[in-house]
């Protein structure tokens, strides 16, 4: 299986890719600020492909749980900037852009963007599925119920997976009606997204049940809150070795896509995986 975007493609070959994250927002809720200035932004990107990230994705607005959006012209302000100076500094560099907006897919994609991550799987702006199309982009669709500032509040389900997989099953068909192909998209179930501990475990335990759909998997278990209760209430800065065991136990499930904030660590752990897996079979 590949996935496809632009004139480009990745293999998925049961050996994750990483996916690596820098946030230019004031307030995401694991490296808020850190990374916020352009120069800051570009050179972190920069350190996670030298460490391993075959993915950047950069956004602009937190998804954070009860986080207030930002408006179109804000958003574009914060990424496009990031965006032309990393195409500019690493021309082979895959990028890719959390944004719901179209007005901010359509800035981006334009100045070199390859991927559009979409955590509202094409359902906030009604213009998004056709301007992927038109750039021949790639594109993630996550599952999430309502909004970052309100996705909290939504989370009773009555059968947990087959609804994600249905969400995820109608937005593929929305989004090959629109003209994406289907090799241009990959599925993310939307861990911590209108979830709580119990039912992101549910997912991490039957990440293969998201293969139904036949496309390539990301999964981004980051520092997520869940994992900060699992280990006793530790805060996001202290989530990287209980990050390390959910992107092992995704590897182990072959899952093509992993979104994280601690590029160099994880890819050496899943190089250490590769190996032993490789020997495995040999």
């Amino acid at each position: 299986m590949r996935f496809k975007f632009k004139n480009h493609s990745i293999a998925c070959t049961g050996k994750p890719h990483i996916v690596g994250i820098v946030n230019v927002t004031p307030d995401s809720f694991s490296d808020g600020e850190e990374y916020y200035s352009r120069e800051k932004a570009v050179n972190h990107a920069l350190a996670l492909i030298a460490a391993g990230a075959s993915i950047i994705d950069i956004g602009g607005e937190s998804t954070r749980p009860g986080a207030e959006p930002v408006d179109a012209e804000e958003e574009i302000r914060r990424v496009l900037p990031v965006v032309c100076e990393l195409r500019r500094k690493c021309p082979e560099s895959v990028i890719s852009v959390d944004t719901m907006k179209s007005e901010v897919a359509e800035k981006v994609l334009k100045a070199g963007a390859d991927i559009i991550n979409d955590v509202s799987a094409l359902r906030h702006s009604q213009d998004m599925a056709d301007i992927i199309a038109e750039h021949k982009a790639g594109v993630f669709l996550m599952h999430m119920r309502g909004t970052p500032k309100t996705m909290q509040s939504e989370l009773r389900y009555k059968n947990l997976i087959g609804e994600i997989n249905s969400f995820l099953t109608d937005s593929i068909k929305r989004a090959v009606g629109a003209g994406i192909s289907r090799e241009n998209i990959a599925v993310d179930p939307g861990i911590g997204f209108g979830k709580n501990k119990e039912q992101n475990l549910q997912i991490l335990s039957q990440i293969e049940k998201f293969r139904e759909n036949g496309r390539p998997i990301i999964v981004g278990p980051s520092r997520k809150k869940f994992i900060g209760q699992v280990l006793g209430g530790l805060p996001p800065e202290e989530r990287l070795w209980g990050t390390a065991g959910a992107v092992a136990w995704l590897s182990m499930k072959k899952v093509d896509f992993l979104r994280v904030h601690d590029v160099g660590e994880i890819a050496q752990m899943l190089r250490v995986i590769s190996e032993i897996q490789d020997h495995c079979s040999a």
